[in-house]
């Protein structure tokens, strides 16, 4: 099933301007529920709202339908705003 990333960073944004607490909660589901982790490891992961909305940036370039050298060049272009989400799921996974 395709992901409408427009409804979802809708839902993120929406999310991040609640308030800090439940932002959190909120926002750690929308993400969680795309990807392989739980609320719990979201929130752990990315204490901040911030971190979180680079995540789903992260994640809505590499799920994207384009070719993988523009996915490459996208994501290389963000390098440093990705650098932090990179190191904590790399970090997750060794």
């Amino acid at each position: 099933m395709p992901i409408n990333w427009d409804e979802f960073n809708k839902d993120v944004d929406a999310a991040i301007d609640a308030s800090a607490e439940k932002t959190n909660a909120q926002l750690a589901s929308k993400i969680s529920s795309i990807t392989r982790f739980t609320d719990e490891e979201i929130e752990e992961l990315f204490p901040e709202p911030a971190d979180a909305k680079k995540l789903a940036e992260l994640m809505q370039i590499v799920k994207s339908a384009e070719d993988r050298n523009v996915r490459v060049a996208r994501i290389v272009e963000n390098s440093e705003k990705f650098a932090s989400i990179t190191l904590a799921l790399a970090e997750k996974f060794l």
